[in-house]
């Protein structure tokens, strides 16, 4: 830290109580200076020798018959005043970065100009803030910080802007050219304290201003970042580094500390600051997760109705890149809903607005696509994630999952998972209730594992279980008589992702359903192993493995009549299938049996 003394005289002040100073000499002291609640005893002459404000408080002071005189309002108080008499006496004061700012604006009070006497207080504290503190990076800092507790008077003096261009101008150089210590948390090492470096052979990151003024206030921290977005020269990237740096640093995590009485407006000023001082460019320069965040707070704080807009505009742009932990907001009102299931419904809206608006849909390109697939599956997680809450109403669950388009759901299987949550969880639903929410799910759609456990599932309504099984045994049969080495190649590869997709999809909540699934799985993973060397005849053995119910449909259904013959499907209980299937010859016999009829599902 740069420092500056003046004066060569030691120092005579001496105190008489908490409120009393005076100047030890053989001179009786001659004038009461009176700064808040301390009195000063002082000499004139020293004092009017250097002040032109003393020179007429005291002829003011005499014409009225008293030797005190009273300093309202002065800048510094007590302490910075005493810095002033110590330079008019000669004595030894220093100077540095803590108060180099109330010593100026002091000086300003008392009218300490060169008028008065060459080489006065103001002159020397001109020197020493151009010629050293504002030069250096960390006394910048602490100068700027100090001038808070002294406006209007840093303000009109200019010291605010001065020290806001000395930072601006120094995070614009060349980390190669830094030359100043700075603070850095080093995240490579073990320990998580910020550690002070100086550049020495390692390279200098690119963000190693960041951390040094995270620690000014905000209105000050605002000003520095505007003045640093103004000049252009840094990146979306980095100023949103730099604000997710600062937002780490002075807002809190607990929910109790957010929504404190003594912080509520503290922490709601600093995340209306942060959501102005965002990027221009909506696209770029802060992740998704970290503006839910923000999202979060915003909605804990009770911050402003533009404030929350913004952070929908700009969440809805990359919502696809969210995670399903980020979107669970907590819900405002209680008695309501655990989280905020309406807001992700209004996030959604706005993604699809965007992508429609681009391009057709049926014609989107491949990042479109891309986007899609990755918001089907992280809606389809958050309906597993809410389906557990017993006051989510159907219409929330179904309004969310219809607002996503069919291209965003290759699959079903993930739905299929929400939806056996949420039937699981409210046991209590009518039969028009199952039959609106089943018929969100496509069985063509459901992978064979899903199938199989669909299949097994006495929560389903009766009539989604004879699809189920229908249009499994369909594409077994399809699968045998027109299979290629390609699509058995595409086909095992898409079973891979939806493999993995359902087991990642699977609730905590509904950890019997992941282990019902995964033993389904290794029986039908036996049975396909014994098709090489058995008959078509021998693949029926498979539905033993479903229950006594489903094999009983199953059998009473599955009989086929004639070559040519149509096998027709009932619609489930509210579910879209496409219109009945046509049937080749060939793919409705079954083998070993030489009866052949025809039937129809209802």
């Amino acid at each position: 830290m740069k420092f500056m003394k003046l004066g060569s005289k030691p120092d005579a002040f001496q105190s008489d109580g908490g409120n009393i100073r005076f100047v030890v000499s053989e001179l009786p002291t001659d004038v009461i200076v009176r700064v808040g609640e301390v009195r000063f005893f002082l000499h004139k002459f020293p004092l009017l020798s250097k002040s032109n404000r003393l020179q007429g408080l005291v002829l003011k002071a005499g014409e009225g018959g008293t030797d005190e005189i009273y300093l309202h309002d002065f800048p510094g108080g007590p302490k910075t005043f005493e810095i002033c008499s110590k330079f008019c006496y000669g004595m030894t004061v220093t100077l540095n970065a803590y108060n180099v700012v109330a010593s100026r604006c002091a000086a300003e009070y008392l009218e300490m100009t060169e008028d008065v006497e060459k080489g006065n207080l103001i002159y020397k504290i001109e020197v020493f803030l151009n010629s050293s503190v504002l030069r250096s990076w960390k006394d910048s800092i602490i100068v700027l910080q100090t001038t808070k507790s002294m406006l209007p008077w840093s303000e009109e003096l200019k010291v605010v802007g001065r020290c806001i261009d000395c930072i601006t101008s120094k995070t614009s150089v060349e980390p190669a050219a830094v030359t100043w210590s700075y603070t850095y948390d080093r995240k490579l090492t073990a320990s998580d304290d910020i550690t002070e470096t100086q550049k020495r052979m390692h390279q200098v990151p690119n963000d190693w201003w960041i951390e040094d003024i995270c620690e000014l206030d905000v209105d000050l921290y605002k000003r520095v970042m505007v003045a640093l977005k103004s000049k252009g020269r840094m990146s979306s990237d980095m100023i949103g580094e730099a604000l997710k740096a600062y937002t780490v640093r002075w807002l809190p995590d607990s929910y109790d500390a957010l929504v404190a009485d003594d912080y509520m407006k503290r922490n709601r000023i600093l995340v209306e600051t942060i959501i102005y001082l965002l990027p221009s460019d909506k696209y770029s320069g802060c992740s998704c997760r970290f503006l839910l965040k923000l999202l979060k707070v915003v909605i804990l704080v009770g911050a402003r109705d533009p404030s929350k807009e913004e952070l929908i505009d700009r969440i809805s742009m990359q919502l696809h890149k969210a995670s399903v932990k980020d979107l669970l907001i907590p819900a405002k009102s209680s008695g309501d809903t655990i989280y905020d299931v309406h807001l992700v419904q209004i996030l959604v809206g706005k993604f699809m607005m965007q992508v429609g608006s681009t391009h057709d849909m049926n014609i989107a390109d491949e990042s479109e696509n891309i986007s899609l697939l990755a918001l089907g599956r992280l809606i389809d997680g958050y309906l597993a994630e809410i389906a557990c809450d017993s006051n989510l109403s159907i219409s929330s669950f179904v309004d969310l999952a219809e607002s996503i388009p069919d291209a965003a759901r290759p699959d079903h299987d993930g739905l299929y998972t929400a939806i056996d949550i949420y039937l699981t969880e409210h046991r209590n639903m009518t039969k028009a209730d199952k039959k609106r929410i089943c018929g969100l799910m496509d069985v063509k759609k459901l992978s064979t594992e899903a199938s199989i456990h669909a299949a097994q599932n006495e929560r389903l309504p009766l009539r989604v279980v004879v699809q189920v099984l229908f249009f499994e045994q369909l594409k077994a049969a399809g699968g045998a008589s027109a299979a290629t080495n390609d699509t058995s190649h595409d086909s095992s590869m898409n079973r891979a992702i939806l493999e993995e997709d359902w087991e990642g999809r699977v609730s905590e909540n509904d950890d019997s359903l992941k282990q019902q699934l995964g033993s389904s799985k290794i029986k039908a993973d036996e049975c396909q192993d014994g098709d090489d060397k058995k008959s078509v005849k021998d693949k029926g053995s498979s539905l033993l493995l479903l229950p006594s119910r489903s094999r009983r449909i199953f059998d009473k259904l599955w009989v086929g009549k004639g070559q040519g013959e149509t096998i027709k499907s009932s619609e489930t209980s509210g579910s879209s299938q496409s219109p009945p299937i046509s049937v080749k010859p060939g793919e409705a016999k079954s083998s070993g049996s030489s009866r052949h009829m025809r039937n129809s599902i209802s």
